[in-house]
């Protein structure tokens, strides 16, 4: 990592959070802010943090923000989290392998989770601040071509939608803040491991590096809007 890195966009000594810090890309967000001279504080939210969110567990989304009320306004909030495949459940092939549990569980990270996250913490976030919430290209409906993968799709589409409702929403109270949706493309992680081609993921610290400097780059006007991690503008 460069000692170099500066976040510009959002004043000296501004405050982040990074919730899914556990994961790769949270912990690289966590890395390059930290070391950030303009970053005041990186609060880490996740599973096993202090206060815990579970994006399982709905209440304990609640009860994070209402811990973390004191320290607000955040001028950043990144949301990394997201559930692809664990145990039980993988990426569907086919429409014959769906499976109203696995598509729960995905729904519930990926979807419902974030939608709650959205309520309880766009509160806490500065008038002139940025929350990027971490979706995928392959939730884009427009460039969906090769099918599968039926409940990460959905719940990325469905995400896509929250984000954008969301940000027209906030842009009539708070109209200088940034609501972004982004795709960090193919990372070195736990969830992409068994789908990776040999040279298609990148290290997370690149990734991250990355997001952070095209969140830096967009503006109020971008709010709402689909990004993919070099700045190109995503379909819906």
């Amino acid at each position: 990592m460069s000692a170099a890195f500066t976040m510009t966009s959002l004043g000296d000594g501004y405050r982040a959070l990074v919730i899914g810090a556990s994961g790769a890309l949270g912990a690289a967000f966590s890395q390059w802010l930290g070391q950030d001279p303009r970053c005041a504080s990186v609060r880490e939210l996740g599973r096993h943090s202090f206060p815990a969110l579970d994006l399982e567990v709905p209440a304990s989304i609640a009860a994070a923000a209402a811990e973390l009320q004191a320290e607000a306004p955040y001028q950043l909030i990144v949301h990394a989290a997201g559930l692809l495949h664990r145990d039980g459940i993988k990426p569907e092939k086919s429409y014959a392998a769906i499976d109203a549990d696995a598509l729960t569980a995905v729904f519930q990270v990926n979807t419902l989770g974030p939608a709650l996250v959205l309520r309880h913490f766009l509160p806490l976030l500065d008038p002139h601040g940025a929350m990027a919430m971490l979706s995928a290209k392959v939730g884009s409906i427009g460039d969906n071509r090769l099918g599968g993968w039926y409940s990460y799709r959905a719940s990325k589409a469905a995400l896509n939608m929250l984000i954008r409702t969301a940000a027209i929403e906030l842009a009539r109270s708070r109209p200088h803040s940034r609501l972004l949706s982004l795709h960090p493309g193919t990372v070195v992680s736990r969830l992409s491991q068994p789908f990776r081609g040999a040279t298609a993921a990148r290290p997370a610290t690149e990734a991250s590096h990355q997001l952070l400097s095209l969140i830096d780059r967009l503006t109020a006007a971008d709010s709402g809007q689909f990004f993919a991690y070099d700045g190109a503008r995503l379909p819906w």
